[in-house]
């Protein structure tokens, strides 16, 4: 399809997508085959979690990866409280290593970028104010450098959902998302320019259809059969998750969007 098309991105994520036994040979033949933005959602602790992946900073340098990692914040207590304990110092020492081949440098082409995604029933701050604050506290406590934050927010679906109702917060939420819905998010949301295949080549508008299996709305619905002249067409499937894209400045893969 790469060859075919000229996709010039490809988004790999996980959980931890380093771990898939074809990771590094894939990256290897779509960057041949022409891919020129070659994003990876890494967790951050793989690096540290085997000696197999030690490696993976030089790995990445070699390819010109961009990295775009979760980091829920700056301070130990609330990253481990989201993701677990322990997570943060093998985080913080991930981040060393990539600053230590040149990833985040203010002036290097080796992307990374941080993932920050509420931990709670509430939509995120805005963005730019909070990348500074990131940027401040990692450099004065750990040195780290980055080169943006995204700010995503927590769509109502999977274990979120599970969580908004069994703490009573589902319908507070909901109504934060409606009441907070911005018609100029609506052109620019991810589902819009990329389309999500999972793993066996099904073909879902975003990677929040692929979690609850919500194949496209086209008679093209698997990888083998592509094509995008067809895809182009179809109408995108909604539902009430959606709003979590179009609440406030808008969320996508990348962040913010209005």
């Amino acid at each position: 399809v790469i060859k075919n098309t000229g996709a010039h991105t490809l988004d790999l994520t996980g959980g931890a997508p380093e771990m898939n036994p074809n990771f590094r040979r894939f990256v290897e033949e779509a960057s041949k085959a022409g891919i020129k933005d070659f994003i990876v959602r890494s967790n951050l602790t793989i690096i540290r979690a085997n000696k197999k992946y030690h490696d993976l900073p030089e790995f990445f340098k070699k390819h010109n990866v961009h990295v775009v990692s979760s980091m829920p914040h700056w301070t130990r207590g609330k990253t481990d409280k989201q993701r677990g304990e322990g997570v943060f110092d093998k985080s913080i020492k991930a981040l060393q290593e990539l600053n230590a081949v040149g990833y985040g440098m203010p002036d290097s082409d080796l992307r990374l970028d941080l993932v920050y995604n509420p931990n709670g029933a509430y939509l995120p701050s805005d963005q730019a104010g909070m990348e500074k604050d990131f940027k401040k506290a990692l450099m004065e406590d750990f040195g780290i450098q980055f080169h943006n934050l995204f700010a995503i927010t927590n769509l109502p679906i999977a274990r979120f959902l599970d969580y908004l109702i069994a703490s009573e917060n589902y319908e507070d939420y909901m109504y934060q998302l409606v009441e907070a819905y911005n018609p100029a998010a609506v052109s620019n949301v991810m589902c819009t320019n990329t389309i999500s295949i999972s793993w066996d080549g099904w073909l879902y508008d975003c990677d929040f259809n692929q979690m609850l299996d919500l194949k496209v709305n086209s008679k093209v619905k698997h990888i083998s059969e592509y094509n995008e002249d067809v895809l182009n067409d179809r109408n995108i499937i909604i539902s009430q998750h959606c709003y979590g894209c179009t609440a406030g400045a808008g969320s996508s893969c990348q962040g913010t969007v209005a």
